[in-house]
C-alpha cells in the first residue's frame, strides 16, 4: 500500500514538473526575442560577430574600463564549438536552471520581500551585457543598490560606492546571491552555468582583449574559471586570459571543476571588491 502511495505521488510529481518545464520553456520562447533586443535595433551592438581592438581616443567618452576610445573591427568571429559545448553543455544548463529556478524560488521570495523593505522600489535590476559572439542581453540581478544611485554608471566608478549599497545589498553581494536570477537568463538561453562572465556592454578593453582568446564566442557564465582565480581584484589582461584558457579547456570535467570551485570562493568571498577590475592592486599601489 505504502509502495502503491509513493508511486502515485512520484507520478503525479512528474506529471507536475513536466507541466512546469512545458509552461517555463514557452515563456523563455516569448521572452527570448526581446531579451536580446530583437525588436531594438538601436540598441544593437554594431560589433556583433566582428573580431575587434581597442583604439585610444581622447574625444571619446571614458568606457566602463575607464579609458577613452572606442572598438574597431577587424575581422569576423571564427569558432568551431564542440559537440560537448553544442549539446551536452546546453542540455546540463537547461536541466540545471530549470531545478533551480524550482528549487529556489521560496528563497527568492524570501529576498524579494526583503529587498522591497530595505529600499521600496524594482527588486530586480536589468543591464545590458555582451553575451555569445558580442549580442547584447538584458541581464538580471537582484537589485543591491538604492534607488537613488545614478543612473547608467558601473559600480566600479561610482565614487565611494559603498554609500549606494543598501544593507540587504552588502549581503546578497558579499554572498553572490544578487547573482541567482541569471539562473533565468541561462534556461532561456543567453548565459551558460559556467563561462567568462559577460562584461558590461561598454567594456571596450575587456571586450577586446578576449577577442584574443576567443572567449567571446560561447555563452558567458553565471561563473567561470577566472571567478574562482581572482573575481574583481584581477587586472583585465588577466581576466581576459583566464577567460581564454576556459575556452581552450572546455569540457565537462574543466565545468565541474569551475562548478565545484565556485563554492568554495563564495564560502570565502575571496576575490570581491566594491569599485571594479584591478581595484586590490590599485589599492597596493596606493599604500
Amino acid at each position: 500500500m505504502c509502495r502503491n502511495f509513493f508511486d502515485s505521488f512520484g507520478r503525479i510529481l512528474l506529471i507536475i514538473l513536466a507541466v512546469l518545464f512545458s509552461c517555463l520553456k514557452i515563456v523563455a520562447s516569448l521572452k527570448k526575442g526581446a531579451s536580446v533586443y530583437k525588436n531594438e535595433p538601436d540598441q544593437k551592438n554594431p560589433m556583433e560577430g566582428k573580431r575587434t581592438v581597442f583604439v585610444k581616443n581622447e574625444n571619446d567618452e571614458e568606457n566602463a574600463d575607464g579609458e577613452r576610445g572606442h572598438l574597431e573591427a577587424t575581422g569576423t568571429l571564427e569558432y568551431h564549438p564542440s559537440f560537448y559545448e553544442r549539446f551536452v553543455k546546453r542540455s546540463i544548463d537547461i536541466v540545471l536552471s530549470f531545478c533551480g529556478l524550482i528549487v529556489l524560488s521560496p528563497i527568492f521570495l524570501i529576498i524579494v520581500v526583503i529587498i522591497e523593505i530595505d529600499d521600496p522600489g524594482p527588486v530586480l535590476f536589468i543591464q545590458k551585457r555582451v553575451g555569445k559572439n558580442k549580442q547584447y542581453f538584458k541581464l538580471h540581478k537582484f537589485r543591491s543598490m538604492k534607488m537613488s544611485t545614478p543612473c547608467d554608471v558601473p559600480t566600479h566608478m561610482l565614487s565611494n560606492p559603498e554609500q549606494y549599497i543598501t544593507k540587504s545589498g552588502r549581503f546578497i553581494r558579499k554572498h553572490s546571491i544578487d547573482e541567482l536570477p541569471q539562473i533565468w537568463d541561462i534556461f532561456i538561453g543567453n548565459m551558460s552555468i559556467i563561462g567568462p562572465r559577460p562584461a558590461l556592454w561598454n567594456q571596450d578593453i575587456l571586450t577586446a582583449e578576449r577577442d584574443k582568446y576567443n572567449a567571446n564566442n560561447v555563452r558567458p557564465g553565471l561563473t567561470g574559471w577566472a571567478q574562482i582565480n581572482g573575481r574583481d581584484e584581477l587586472e583585465i589582461a588577466d581576466k581576459a586570459k583566464l577567460d581564454g584558457d576556459y575556452v581552450n579547456r572546455l569540457s565537462f570535467a574543466f565545468d565541474c571543476r569551475c562548478f565545484f570551485g565556485t563554492f568554495l570562493s563564495v564560502l570565502r568571498s575571496s576575490g570581491v571588491v566594491e569599485g571594479g577590475t584591478g581595484e586590490m592592486r590599485k589599492e597596493e599601489d596606493r599604500k
